[in-house]
């Protein structure tokens, strides 16, 4: 899931951001060099904000094109909405690093307002990979860039000796029919494959990209990244890894528990009772996520609900809008206004026959006023049902925040945004169920199913944590140089081990390079907006809860209905990027402080039911 929000998008829909010159003669507004902006304002403090001024103004028209030709291209692909997509980008590339360059520049300027250091602020945070005013270094860098997205696109495993594309390697290794030497040969064929050519290109990727980093400011590009919380980037790291160690245990007690699973599954021979799990048997080919091998797991009889979502829906006779308009709902129950006219005259639902779409669901923030949009390709069935609630959880945000000036059109922080649509996407219970009219009371699961249920959820969800972590921390060591590209995979399998407790399934040369495996990594996609995003859902999930009043365990909690935790809500969401996440998390929940007990909480019963299926069994590797 993603959202599509002026500031927002530009961030992600620019990976790489470097100086050039892709005008064209088209082109109606060219774009100014850092060097003439600065000249257009002194360097002040009242330059400043004179400079803030004018770039705000030039990036809100600009966005607003943007996401139109972007939506355009993404529910109507041809070669001529992909080249209008392109030549958009590259405009908004130019701008993003003319602006970061300046900002850098005023950064400096003693006397500076508060919103004006802010704001500067985040305009030289935008560029994921900055490159340096070195003649040919831009170019360089975005030749690489390209080539390794490329590169990854084009990757291919090997499975029984034939290849086979990515998103069918990813589908393969979720097939519980497969055996573990097939695992192992997708595994290590598509790390060999995809990884291993494009260590030496990362290498030097990193190595202009810090320069490009140190002219904004920072100490090298990790350090840029992690400028981005409101926090020196030392406290920043700190932080993480408290959360970490608030989880840990949770964590613990579902390796050790999935581990004898597997053991039992395979055998000593395949995966020993002791020590790591093997990475290619977790259903995933990063081991970040386990659901697909939670029938190998899962205690007998559990997880059985009694009932489907989506056969709730068919038997009621409801359609891919009708579950949007239940989505509504729920956000109307608590206080919400109802979504705009234009929401549903301009938002794709489902699947045209006529024409070539991005199906991957995604919500839109258009003209940063009101124009919120989703598109989706929806399927009558539960995980779409949820997928509607958490895509339309992006676009309250959107709208609860569109009076803020451009630069803080956008969330808290980066884990956010996706936290929001995630933790009312928890509020979907057999409680909501009952309240919206879908479920039968008489029909509510018994608390015997819970266990299978919560075992369900924490085979993602904290199954995910130390890989989320994880591949971050990896890089702020590629970036601050603590980890030589001699030792990239080294350091990667040690810090995979070291957190998630996996080992690769066959040997690893001390040449490959595993991390290149991972689309975040040749994308230049920063990953802790993942990890951040899995702990703040269940913080704002239990802070509502309270707020509602509820008194049940806290997985059966439903606010639904509840405007005082509408009002609560909103006022979080209402502040966009303006202050520092501290104050918009404070306004929710009561609390500065990102917690990971919420999620200790909410998987309580499971973690007593894991520590009793795991006595007498060694916990860690």
């Amino acid at each position: 899931m993603k959202f599509a929000s002026s500031v927002a998008a530009m961030a992600m829909a620019i990976a790489l951001a470097a100086p050039g010159h892709a005008q064209t003669a088209a082109d109606s507004n060219p774009v100014t060099t850092d060097a003439e902006e600065a000249a257009r304002f002194p360097m002040t403090a009242e330059g400043a904000a004179q400079f803030i001024a004018a770039a705000e103004a030039d990036l809100f028209g600009y966005s607003v094109d943007a996401s139109r030709i972007a939506w355009v291209n993404a529910t109507y692909i041809t070669p001529d909405t992909n080249a209008l997509a392109a030549q958009s980008g590259a405009i908004g590339t130019q701008k993003q690093v003319k602006y970061a360059l300046a900002a850098a520049q005023y950064a400096r300027v003693p006397g500076l307002d508060a919103d004006v250091a802010r704001k500067l602020d985040i305009l030289r945070n935008g560029i994921v990979l900055p490159a340096p005013t070195a003649d040919g270094a831009a170019e360089e860098l975005n030749t690489i860039a390209t080539d390794l997205n490329a590169q990854y696109g084009k990757g291919r495993g090997l499975l029984n000796g034939e290849p086979i594309s990515g998103s069918d390697i990813e589908a393969e290794m979720g097939n519980l029919a497969r055996t573990p030497a097939e695992y192992a040969e997708m595994w290590a064929s598509w790390h060999d494959n995809v990884g291993a050519p494009m260590k030496n290109d990362y290498a030097r990727m990193v190595a202009i990209a810090n320069e490009g980093a140190k002219e904004l400011g920072f100490a090298n590009t990790g350090a840029m990244w992690r400028s981005g919380y409101d926090m020196p980037p030392e406290q920043f790291a700190a932080e993480t890894e408290r959360l970490w160690q608030e989880v840990k245990p949770l964590y613990m007690a579902l390796h050790t528990y999935v581990r004898g699973r597997l053991n039992a599954k395979y055998g000593d021979g395949v995966q020993p009772a002791t020590g790591p799990i093997r990475a290619d048997l977790l259903g995933n080919m990063w081991a970040q996520e386990w659901g697909n091998i939670y029938p190998l797991v899962a205690p007998e009889g559990a997880g059985d609900l009694g009932y489907d979502i989506g056969e709730l829906l068919e038997a009621k006779g409801e359609g891919p809008i009708d579950m949007v308009k239940i989505g509504e709902g729920f956000y109307s129950s608590l206080g919400f206004e109802p979504l705009p006219e234009t929401f549903w005259e301009r938002s794709q639902f489902t699947k045209p026959a006529d024409r070539e779409v991005v199906c991957h669901a995604s919500a839109w923030d258009v003209d940063n006023v009101d124009d919120i949009r989703i598109k989706m390709c929806i399927k009558v069935n539960a995980g779409d049902f949820v997928t509607i609630h958490h895509e339309l959880g992006h676009n309250y945000y959107q709208r609860a925040y569109n009076e803020q000036p451009y630069l803080y059109l956008n969330g808290a922080n980066d884990g956010f945004h996706e936290a929001i649509g995630d933790f009312v996407a928890l509020s979907i219970t057999p409680e909501y169920l009952v309240q919206i009219g879908l479920l039968n009371r008489e029909d509510v699961p018994s608390a015997d199913k819970d266990i299978g249920l919560l075992l369900r959820q924490a085979m993602d969800k904290v199954a995910f944590l130390p890989f989320g972590l994880l591949v971050d921390q990896w890089r702020w060591g590629v970036f601050d140089g603590s980890i030589a590209p001699a030792d990239y995979n080294t350091a990667w399998t040690d810090l995979r081990r070291e957190y998630q407790g996996i080992a690769p399934p066959v040997e690893r040369p001390a040449d490959a390079f595993d991390p290149g495996a991972k689309y975040h990594i040749p994308g230049n996609t920063p990953y802790m907006r993942y990890f951040l995003a899995r702990i703040l859902q269940f913080q704002f999930y239990k802070s509502a809860c309270e707020q509602a009043g509820w008194t049940g365990p806290l997985h059966r909690c439903s606010f639904y209905g509840n405007e005082e935790v509408g009002q609560r809500l909103n006022a979080m969401l209402e502040m966009g990027a303006s202050k520092p996440w501290p104050d918009a998390l404070e306004a929710f929940t009561g609390s500065r402080e990102m917690s990971g007990k919420a999620m200790v909480e909410y998987f309580a019963p499971l973690k007593a039911w894991l520590d009793e299926q795991n006595k007498g069994q060694p916990q860690g590797w």
